[in-house]
């Protein structure tokens, strides 16, 4: 058996040294050194030898097995700086090139506008106001004057998580909920920019984007206060030029209500596709804090009274750069965004 052996092993190194790649390393090893390999075999008919024989025969079995496995660990160790020394050869690297930069990121447009609304009414002496984007009806309908069967409820299509609480579909229940924080009868003003939710999907409307709202509450506060709050900021936002109008309107939670144009920046006021021929563009809603909305909070309508206002930040940056499709902002195409 032993001479059985040693030609065994004769057999392996000329064989080893003849394979020349990784695969058929790992075959030899197994053809030799796996559990149907040739010395385990061999060590599985040791229990015919006789106890003299056995345990000289198991130190050969075991002294082959080590250097077998040496053998193969050595050969592995070649064929991989060989087949390094052949890639290094074909690829060709010149290290004269110059590298490749990163590129630098840069805010977001939406972003960018963000922080220019809130730069200008903070400038003003607003402060930031935020609240949960997990509502309840209550502060995001009905303490806003807009009792379940209020009709102006199916202006607004909600993402509902149970009865009572939703998405909310806009920032206004920041108002209310600081609005009950203060002390009745006391100066609020803060503006509460924030992400909302509705059931829209089109080249104007997303289920998800950005509001901000304002509420100005003090004695004496009137519709001209609120007028010349918002005319400072459309000059600031664009340019002095501007034309600026309200209209009136209708909104739950304001008496009397308005909504704001500004004159097309597309066409200067003359007219074109996108102002729709008539030279002007809507771009938020507002009004006098509705009587019954400061009742609800603990302010008192014949003591104090407000102001409050609400835009949607995609639409100011659509004016802003001159875009025409919202969805544009969501897509992360970085061909669209490294253009700001």
């Amino acid at each position: 058996m032993e001479k059985q052996l040693n030609e065994l092993k004769q057999q392996a190194i000329g064989e080893l040294a003849l394979a020349a790649s990784a695969d058929k390393l790992n075959d030899l090893r197994v053809k030799y050194l796996g559990k149907k390999g040739s010395l385990t075999a061999v060590l599985r008919g040791l229990g015919s030898l006789t106890a003299e024989e056995r345990p000289r025969i198991g130190q050969v079995v075991n002294e082959i097995r080590n250097e077998l496995e040496q053998l193969i660990e050595s050969k592995n160790s070649q064929l991989k700086q060989a087949e390094l020394s052949a890639r290094l050869a074909s690829e060709k690297i010149d290290i004269t090139l110059p590298g490749r930069k990163n590129r630098l990121g840069h805010k977001h447009p939406l972003t960018t506008t963000l922080d220019r609304i809130k730069a200008t009414f903070m400038n003003l002496g607003f402060e930031i106001a935020d609240g949960p984007e997990v509502e309840q009806d209550y502060y995001n309908f009905e303490a806003l004057n807009l009792p379940k069967d209020h009709p102006a409820r199916d202006m607004q299509d909600s993402f509902y998580i149970t009865e009572e609480f939703l998405l909310r579909t806009h920032t206004s229940p920041v108002q209310v909920r600081t609005m009950q924080k203060s002390e009745p009868n006391q100066p609020i003003r803060i503006i509460a920019p924030g992400k909302v939710y509705r059931r829209d999907y089109d080249a104007t409307h997303s289920p998800m984007f950005q509001q901000v709202e304002g509420l100005v509450i003090d004695r004496g506060i009137s519709f001209s206060d609120l007028k010349g709050t918002l005319e400072l900021f459309i000059h600031e936002m664009f340019g002095n030029n501007v034309g600026v109008r309200f209209r009136p309107s209708f909104f739950p939670f304001t008496e009397p209500s308005a909504e704001v144009d500004i004159s097309c920046v597309i066409c200067s006021g003359s007219g074109c596709r996108v102002c729709k021929g008539t030279g002007w563009l809507e771009i938020l809603g507002s009004g006098m804090v509705h009587p019954r909305v400061l009742e609800m909070s603990n302010f008192d309508p014949q003591q104090v009274s407000g102001f409050a206002f609400g835009m949607g930040v995609e639409r100011i940056a659509m004016l802003i750069y001159g875009i025409d499709d919202l969805r544009l902002f969501y897509d992360n195409d970085l061909r669209f965004l490294r253009q700001f």
